[in-house]
């Protein structure tokens, strides 16, 4: 035997399974007094939401729930939310987390498929959940979340509990139970699929630790931050950051929903220097009215990530004082995984240069262990030319366990040793990937490969466009030709005509969309363009 293995065995003092519970744990020994999370008029220190987190977790043990037992949520960005993180996996439990905008039928379906014993909502989804309440074929324990902050008065309850005083049914003394192995599943989110039902992603404890101190390492976060929470909770857990923001002590400010006023009000109020957010919030933030802004006192750290944002949103935000970094993640891959880490080496480019280079999903974070552009059909690399397209290929600790009671989708997402993500993208020779579509979105015109983000790009630089989404149109000529849809900047009226000789300017001419559409764009509540819907038109 190698003397490197011989009587160095694991143990209880040189090997503790990685969980991100611990740093909440942390910020209660060190920080007991420190305002941790501010809601509304509602604020708890360190010691205040530890002790309910370990309130709620007795509770929810009192009521039979165990290790791989699955708890769901169907929340707003609220305290109760953020202490889930904590409360749910302190009992072994599994953290289900629910967009709020989905249907009845496919809640309904989650419900059954994750095999949840109980559901914490906030009430002001109850028209929704009662429906999806009837489809069970099971009875689950439902709890009511009453937002005194939300003009719930005149709503009905949901279930028979009400949060609150579930909470303090449990015990301060209750010991919490760290996983048996980090292996061991702390997090269950359903991808939003554009056909058939939702796959369920499951996160382990070791991946989710190591995706907030990577990010914590990728983003250059500082201790006693301000974290703002625009992106929902629900979205492959807040993209990890309520497990990140107590790591480094800094206070979460929850912001129940989408509003631009009230995120300079809040920026203000509270000095807030992080938070992330689709480029549609981009968009928005930069698109407010005079009177909705606030001047900022300090600079704001944003990251976005979804569809690559056209790259004036760069121009814009950076007048406005914000810094924004572009990342690149998915669901599968516990949020962000790769980013446009910035090189000094660009600080001579123009900045419409240096706008494009920002516009880049860039290089892997510290804790993704592979990022690469393969063929599919030979798992080789193509060359890194900024031309080849290639999709993305992604190996590490933080790429989910798999998805839940699915082998066939999960060996199939991880054929090879890499996980497929679907997207499409080049990469430069400097090593930078760029983006060009998802498989699915790619415009194929007489054997011509179109980008439609590259035709967003193009578009969006007009000052009548607010945001853009092109996608195929069938032709009996082409097989397929670009169609765009445009949502307006408000009294900047434009015209068909005017936009497609505009892109005509630059693009070429089997690239130029065939027929514009002037509407309000689907999406869902991340602020994602729902292209799917707008291929229904057709």
């Amino acid at each position: 035997m190698n003397h490197y293995d011989a009587n160095l065995d694991k143990n209880a003092a040189n090997y503790v399974p990685l969980t991100p519970l611990s740093f909440l744990e942390r910020a209660k020994d060190v920080y007991p007094n420190y305002e941790a999370i501010v809601y509304e008029k509602r604020k708890y220190t360190w010691n205040e939401v530890y002790k309910r987190a370990i309130k709620f977790a007795s509770a929810l043990e009192k009521i039979g729930i165990k290790k791989g037992d699955t708890v769901s949520f169907l929340a707003f960005n609220t305290p109760e939310i953020f202490e889930a993180h904590y409360s749910v996996p302190m009992t072994g439990a599994v953290l289900n987390t629910i967009n709020i905008r989905l249907d009845a039928n496919t809640i309904s379906y989650i419900l059954n498929h994750s095999d949840a014993k109980v559901l914490v909502v906030d009430r002001q989804l109850h028209i929704e959940v009662k429906k999806a309440l009837s489809k069970l074929d099971k009875k689950i324990t439902v709890i009511d979340i009453h937002d005194k902050f939300a003009d719930q008065s005149k709503l009905e309850k949901i279930g028979d509990l009400e949060y609150e005083k579930f909470l303090n049914t449990g015990d301060d003394s209750y010991v919490w139970k760290m996983p048996e192995d980090e292996w061991q599943a702390i997090s269950l989110s359903y991808t939003s699929g554009t056909t058939g039902n939702p796959k369920g992603v499951v996160y382990h404890h070791r991946g989710s630790y190591l995706m907030s101190t990577g990010s914590a390492v990728a983003w250059n976060m500082p201790n006693r931050l301000n974290f703002l929470t625009i992106v929902p909770m629900f979205h492959c857990n807040g993209w990890c950051y309520p497990w990140t923001v107590p790591m480094l002590n800094g206070r979460t400010i929850c912001l129940r929903n989408i509003d631009v006023k009230k995120i300079f009000e809040l920026i203000d109020k509270y000095d807030v220097t992080h938070f992330g957010g689709a480029p549609i919030v981009l968009n928005m933030i930069t698109g407010a009215p005079e009177s909705d802004r606030k001047k900022l006192k300090n600079k704001v750290h944003v990251l976005t990530a979804g569809a690559p944002p056209p790259s004036i949103i760069f121009k814009k935000m950076k007048e406005l004082g914000f810094e924004v970094m572009h990342v690149y993640g998915l669901t599968e891959t516990y949020g962000h995984v790769t980013q446009c880490a910035w090189n000094d080496d660009w600080n001579g480019f123009d900045e419409e240069k240096q706008n494009e280079i920002k516009a880049r999903q860039g290089v892997r974070y510290p804790n993704l262990e592979g990022a690469a552009i393969m063929d599919p059909e030979t798992m080789k690399e193509v060359p890194k030319d900024g031309k080849t397209i290639g999709e993305i290929m992604l190996r590490g600790n933080v790429v989910m366990k798999g998805y839940f009671k699915d082998k066939d989708a999960t060996d199939k997402a991880m054929a090879g040793g890499w996980f497929h993500s679907g997207d499409l993208a080049v990469m430069h020779p400097d090593g930078y990937v760029k983006i060009q579509d998802r498989s699915k979105d790619i415009i194929i015109s007489g054997g011509e490969n179109i980008s439609s983000i590259e035709i967003e790009n193009t578009l969006s630089k007009h000052p009548s466009v607010s945001i853009a989404a092109v996608v195929a149109k069938p032709d009996e000529k082409w097989g397929e030709v670009p169609c765009a849809f445009i949502e307006m900047v408000k009294d900047k009226p434009t015209t068909e005509k005017e936009l497609i000789s505009f892109c005509k300017e630059t693009l070429a001419g089997f690239k130029v969309p065939k027929q514009v559409v002037f509407c309000e764009l689907p999406k869902t509540s991340t602020g994602k363009i729902q292209k799917f819907e707008l291929r229904k038109k057709f």
